[in-house]
């Protein structure tokens, strides 16, 4: 029996992972990520169940934590952006090598257009080079099947699945049939295959030719996969192959159906016999994919017949950005310019009615302060650098404050100020959030502590997940702990209430240890605006909202 429900395509994959029986998801929250562990937290099959759904420290204990409960034979999944399965990359690889025992879905929601992120980097490259399968939903529908076929997948198989999200697709929301009684979970079992979880080169050397034959037969799956689907049609001068979301795309510029023969690929690794067939019966093809040209570099070394290959690598479709409508039929009107069924209405031009609203941080928010603080101090020096880290605090790069000379990735802040220090810069400055810090940033601070760096590291401390909207921070209460526990010296671990009455403090604080020859760590506190005014409504009050020293 099936129910219907309106779905963001993160809700979709969540519930469709719920019915099928989910024990555990593991997350560290990014956008366009965020929603999916959310949606598990708040609903009653979480409780009723105890299904694991608390937030991780970062994306490699997730990827970590999912495979151990994979491990006794539960189905799991973590969750993740598309620059965070880099920080998973160590135990995602070598998970293809361990081997999947109990279901686990590895959910990577790539971002392109870059919205909240540094790249456009595209997941599909990860799983290629680890030998693991992809599932890449084109709607909400797919995105809730896939979680249950997923997991038979991978359990069929004994290898971790890849599923690959995109943002257009995670924050839309569409009407979905799903089932209307939750499967039960798997009861602990161990691996058949013990030795292979034990990742030494003797167990490895014979699991990586195993690897190799089962990634011959995930090819021959992916022929007969419910979600590779060839559609033959009559105009055989071109053959399309589209893939992920994109084939809404296409879908929509063609509403009486494509009049091309097309490949529509949601399965990797790609079926290369339904890429051969079209390549054979078609004088030419198209490839039409979000993100990086994967499929369009890969069907080179795929198809047997020689044909001339449009996409994005050949300037027919843009190389940056989300694909649209508009860019899908601009790029086939270039190869078929005379196809009137396109003519009949002109590609729209871009919206001009919606003026785009540069980001800022928030009237009333502590991050405010610190800056204003750090600034007024750094104008008493020639050559200052602040190097700052992921989070909200990264608009401080912007105007009015300027206040940030670097921002690369998750915990850089405190390395990058180091190496900076080494060569010889002062002051140099770190600037990272508490989320952050716990996320990535403790190894680089216990580098500091080793020798004694002379680098000033503030933790603008709001005691939650910010950015991603007010996400538990596993350091919160924790920090001044966490920091003394890494060898910081106490005489130089300094705590302040960030508020604007404060605002000398702060600077006589900030003068005191850039002064300082040696490493010293400034935890400058205030709840985010956001998160307090969420927990005044509610009545509550955090435990943690006033700093321990001044």
């Amino acid at each position: 029996m099936k129910t219907r429900k309106l779905l963001l395509g993160d809700e979709a994959l969540a519930l469709g992972a719920l019915n099928a029986g989910l024990s555990g998801a593991y997350a560290y929250p990014g956008t366009p990520s965020t929603e999916i562990l959310e949606f598990i937290q708040a609903h009653p099959l979480t409780a009723e169940r105890n299904i694991h759904s608390h937030w991780s420290s970062n994306e490699k204990t997730a990827m970590e934590e999912a495979l151990g409960m994979s491990y006794c034979g539960k189905r799991a999944i973590t969750s993740m952006k598309h620059v965070g399965l880099n920080v998973a990359a160590d135990p995602f690889v070598n998970s293809a090598m361990t081997g999947a025992n109990g279901g686990l879905l590895v959910i990577s929601a790539d971002d392109p257009s870059m919205h909240s992120s540094q790249n456009e980097q595209d997941s599909r490259f990860y799983a290629d080079f680890a030998l693991i399968p992809v599932l890449e939903p084109s709607s909400q529908q797919e995105a809730y099947d896939m979680a249950d076929y997923g997991f038979r997948l991978s359990e069929e198989f004994k290898i971790p699945v890849l599923v690959r999200l995109v943002t257009r697709l995670s924050h839309s929301r569409a009407t979905v049939e799903v089932d209307a009684e939750p499967k039960a979970e798997n009861e602990i079992h161990y691996p058949e295959q013990a030795p292979q979880w034990v990742l030494m080169p003797g167990n490895s050397k014979r699991r990586y030719v195993r690897l190799i034959e089962d990634y011959a037969r995930l090819q021959e799956s992916s022929e007969t996969s419910p979600f590779n689907r060839y559609t033959d049609a009559a105009d055989k001068s071109l053959g399309i192959i589209v893939s992920g979301l994109a084939a809404n795309y296409l879908a929509e510029i063609f509403p009486e159906g494509c009049p091309f023969p097309t490949v529509k690929i949601s399965q990797y690794p790609l079926p290369k016999k339904m890429i051969n067939r079209l390549a054979d019966e078609c004088e030419a093809l198209m490839v039409i994919e979000e993100g990086q040209p994967v499929i369009e570099k890969a069907i080179r070394g795929v198809i047997k017949s020689g044909r001339t290959i449009y996409g994005k690598l050949s300037g027919e479709l843009p190389r940056t950005g989300e694909l649209t409508p508009d860019s899908v039929k601009e790029g086939i009107l270039k190869v078929k310019p005379d196809l009137t069924s396109l003519r009949n209405e002109d590609v729209k031009a871009a919206s001009t009615v919606t003026v785009p609203r540069p980001p800022a941080l928030c009237q009333g928010c502590s991050h405010r302060d610190v800056y204003s603080a750090l600034n007024d101090v750094l104008a008493e020096y020639e050559s200052p650098r602040v190097f700052g880290d992921i989070g909200c605090y990264t608009l401080g790069y912007l105007s009015p404050f300027n206040a940030i000379h670097t921002v690369v990735d998750m915990g850089a802040s405190i390395t990058m100020a180091k190496g900076a220090a080494d060569a010889g810069q002062h002051p140099a400055v770190a600037i990272i959030g508490d989320s952050t810090f716990t996320h990535s940033g403790m190894t680089g601070l216990l580098d500091a502590v080793n020798e004694n760096s002379p680098v000033t590291v503030i933790i603008s401390d709001n005691l939650t997940t910010g950015m991603t909207g007010g996400q538990d921070s596993q350091g919160t209460g924790k920090l001044e702990e966490i920091c003394l526990g890494l060898g910081v010296h106490p005489d130089h671990l300094r705590t302040i209430d960030a508020l604007p009455k404060n605002h000398d403090d702060m600077m006589k604080l900030f003068r005191e240890e850039i002064e300082y020859p040696g490493l010293s760590v400034i935890i400058s506190r205030r709840e985010c605006i956001q998160t307090a005014r969420r927990h005044a409504s509610a009545g509550n009050k955090n435990v943690h909202r006033q700093p321990k020293t001044i």
